[in-house]
């Protein structure tokens, strides 16, 4: 799936759609389901992954310390701490 650079979410749940389209129509073999399965199991962790990291950023963009915008990059598997004292919320 990466081979050739990221897959944007758009193109990944595209994909994801149309194995979902392929398996409903009841034309593949056990095998050929199997495969798309795991190739549909593989887009889904992709785009939710993105989700993730989406939602990470609008947090601290909305949890700016000054009360102004600002961008901090993050990836999926930080905590969404920014050291902003907060408690009591969930994620």
């Amino acid at each position: 799936m990466e081979e050739q650079g990221p897959l944007a979410f758009e193109e990944a749940l595209a994909k994801l759609e149309a194995i979902v389209a392929e398996m409903e129509g009841g034309r593949l073999t056990l095998e050929q389901s199997m495969a798309r399965f795991e190739e549909g199991m593989k887009l889904t962790t992709h785009c939710g992954k993105q989700l993730g990291e989406t939602e990470k950023k609008i947090e601290i963009l909305l949890k700016s310390a000054q009360g102004t915008p600002k961008w901090q990059e993050t990836s999926a598997d930080d905590d969404g701490e920014n050291g902003s004292g907060e408690e009591g919320i969930p994620f």
